[in-house]
């Protein structure tokens, strides 16, 4: 019979006692369940490299405990991220239904298939990332978001809450960034993203494309705006909207299917990977993990 080993953070805004009970009567059509609970911050690492010898590892959270799974994971083993946060930007840039019984429902299935995506990781400051990595304007946000969510119920706002806080951070630069920050090879920039895949993120429903051309299969892009200033603005966030016109602007620096980016700031910035902070940077190289692992889509 398949193993299945199901990682669960209990904490996740989209994670229920029912939904969970749901979530593994899908997956047991697959196999026999082995459900752990992480305890907080960090334990996924730990939960998932001591998975071995499974057949499937599944994880039912936000992107912050997927991406913890995704380090700590040490052996080959399909992966299957259920969306159980508030924007689950990473499953659901696989396809994957926003609903985690109707994802646990195909991931059951291709368990079941032996149907796998094999995709490329980002790493970052020895950190894998699967969807998104950025030094300055986004990882300020997610800073923003993170305070947020502490200073209320101890869960991470959603996706709604990042575009506001997006656009306070905006705000509080006077809707104006200079270049801070150097992409080696490429120029000066304002900010960096680099992104594993399209969309970069969502804002409810909302596909944000920050980065358009960006595949899984491929290597690491990047979107750098040289310069933000108030006139400039609307026009990125309609590049963003409509998912295109960034990589062909003169005011934005774009590379795409790159194996290495390498970033030096003027002072320290924000780093963040997958939505998770990873404090100031003077200095930081992406690079891509071509084919890392073999998702359950």
């Amino acid at each position: 019979m398949r193993h299945v080993v199901l990682i669960v953070n209990p904490f996740a805004s989209r994670v229920t006692e029912r939904r969970l009970h749901v979530v593994e009567s899908s997956l047991a059509r697959a196999g026999s369940v082995e459900t752990l609970l992480t305890q907080g911050r960090g334990h996924a690492i730990e939960l998932a490299a001591e998975v071995t010898n499974a057949d499937a590892l599944v994880v039912f959270s936000g992107d912050g405990v997927v991406n913890e799974a995704l380090n700590g994971l040490q052996v080959e083993i399909p992966f299957g991220p259920l969306p159980g946060g508030g924007t689950s930007v990473f499953a659901r840039a696989l396809g994957l239904p926003r609903d985690a019984t109707a994802a646990a429902e195909r991931i059951a299935d291709a368990i079941v298939a032996g149907k796998t995506r094999r995709i490329t990781l980002g790493r970052v400051a020895e950190r894998r990332f699967s969807f998104s990595a950025g030094i300055g304007l986004d990882a300020a946000t997610v800073r923003r978001v993170d305070a947020l969510g502490r200073r209320r119920s101890g869960r991470r706002p959603g996706d709604i809450a990042f575009t506001y806080e997006f656009v306070r951070v905006l705000a509080s630069s006077g809707f104006g960034l200079e270049p801070s920050l150097e992409v080696h090879g490429l120029g000066r920039a304002a900010a960096a993203l680099i992104a594993n895949c399209d969309p970069y993120t969502y804002a409810g429903s909302l596909a944000l494309h920050f980065a358009p051309q960006a595949r899984f299969e491929l290597g690491l892009d990047l979107v750098a705006p040289i310069r933000m200033r108030p006139h400039s603005i609307p026009r990125f966030l309609r590049y963003v909207l409509r998912g295109g016109g960034q990589e062909r602007a003169p005011d934005i620096l774009y590379a795409h299917d790159r194996d290495r980016f390498e970033v030096t700031c003027d002072r320290p910035l924000p780093l963040q990977a997958d939505g998770e902070d990873l404090g100031d940077v003077e200095h930081a190289v992406f690079t891509a993990e071509r084919n890392a692992i073999a998702c359950l889509v």
